[in-house]
């Protein structure tokens, strides 16, 4: 009893503290520290971004910010365990963190989280509240993260040698069937590879209950009986007949461009036009998202507990929250990737956005237990 008194006044202290740090004391804090964002790397686009981010946030902040680039989020939260498990409370190696889904539950369930701060952001006042910001796969956020933008599974197409994508994951495989050698998916657990899975699982389910509940080891094998089907039937006719996959959405992009597929896929529907203004893809290109909808969810920035620089972090949370930097982010030439502010609080072409009819997104468990399962199926 009294080491739980202890810990409450501690927690008690360390809030008041918290609160006590007006804006302008973490500003002032934040000057000359270096920030170091655990971001995904695969987009030449958002790399460009992210440096264009860092270039304003030394200017006007005194903020360094270095993008350290990971294949995949979940390598961030592993190396977060390991320092929490050492006992490293402080002064540790990431500072901020672009997540959401599963790594957000896994982070938050293991407390490595820094927070509650967003409500405390000046730039949380432009967020557009109507939007599901204060959720991530059904897991509330309490503060813990703040929204950064919108994403939507989409397919892209070259509207001169395919005029008629297929519609559903049915039509898909008919498709594929009709065209071998020519449709794939991102090998998991890749974030879009994955998305793929959860996506396809949605529609040969009719959206079963049960995926929006924690995973019952009980029904798993029922419920999911219908994705290995399909896709037992859909490997022999993919792309290098399912023994191979693409590494992620850009190398999609770049197989779609050289003509090996006739189909890419990506977690941005704007992202077709920021990759016709770079070359990437032609300007026959479009994006489109299956009759049912779109798998979307909010991608969110958060800081781990014991980030050497939470200042630093809090401000570049902030910045690109600003009307600068999400109009300049929703910009479809430069990354597109939908704003989460209000629309009168963007500028030039982010306002101009348009989102596909939404599928959210199963409970959080449903994707390490798919990628599990599909690893043992496929993974060799």
């Amino acid at each position: 009893m009294t080491r739980l008194i202890s810990l409450l006044i501690t927690t008690l202290l360390s809030t008041a503290a918290y609160a006590s740090n007006t804006w302008q004391d973490i500003t002032e804090q934040a000057k000359g520290q270096t920030v170091y964002f655990h971001a995904w790397g695969g987009s030449q686009e958002i790399n460009n971004y992210i440096r264009w981010a860092g270039e304003q946030l030394n200017q006007q902040y005194g903020v360094t910010l270095k993008h350290v680039k990971v294949s995949d989020i979940a390598e961030t939260t592993t190396r977060l365990i390991a320092e929490k498990a050492a006992g490293k409370n402080q002064g540790g190696s990431v500072d901020m963190v672009w997540i959401n889904g599963e790594n957000f539950k896994s982070m938050k369930s293991n407390q490595l989280l820094f927070g509650p701060f967003v409500e405390q952001l000046p730039n949380w006042e432009y967020v557009d509240k109507t939007l599901p910001v204060d959720s991530d796969f059904s897991e509330p956020t309490e503060g813990l993260e703040a929204p950064w933008g919108v994403g939507q599974l989409v397919f892209i197409h070259d509207t001169q040698t395919l005029n008629n994508p297929p519609m559903s994951f049915t039509e898909l495989l008919s498709y594929a069937k009709a065209y071998p050698n020519k449709v794939t998916y991102p090998q998991p657990p890749e974030f879009h590879g994955t998305s793929f899975l959860k996506a396809l699982l949605i529609e040969l389910t009719a959206n079963d209950p049960s995926l929006s509940q924690p995973v019952n080891a009980d029904n798993f094998e029922q419920v999911t009986a219908p994705l290995w089907q399909y896709l037992e039937e859909f490997h022999k006719v993919a792309w290098r007949k399912g023994e191979q996959f693409p590494g992620g959405s850009a190398e999609t992009f770049q197989l779609l461009d050289d003509g090996q597929l006739d189909l890419a896929i990506t977690f941005n529907p704007n992202a077709v036009f920021s990759s016709q203004a770079n070359g990437t893809l032609a300007e026959t290109t479009k994006a489109y998202a299956m009759e049912s909808g779109a798998l979307s969810n909010i991608h969110f920035l958060a800081i781990p507990w014991n980030a050497n620089a939470s200042e630093g972090a809090r401000v570049a949370i902030n910045f690109l929250l600003s009307p600068e930097a999400q109009s300049r982010k929703g910009d479809l030439t430069i990354w597109g990737d939908p704003s989460v502010l209000k629309n009168e609080f963007v500028s030039g072409s982010a306002k101009n956005t348009k989102l596909f009819k939404s599928v959210a997104e199963p409970h959080p468990s449903w994707q390490t237990a798919i990628e599990t399962e599909w690893q043992k199926r496929y993974g060799n």
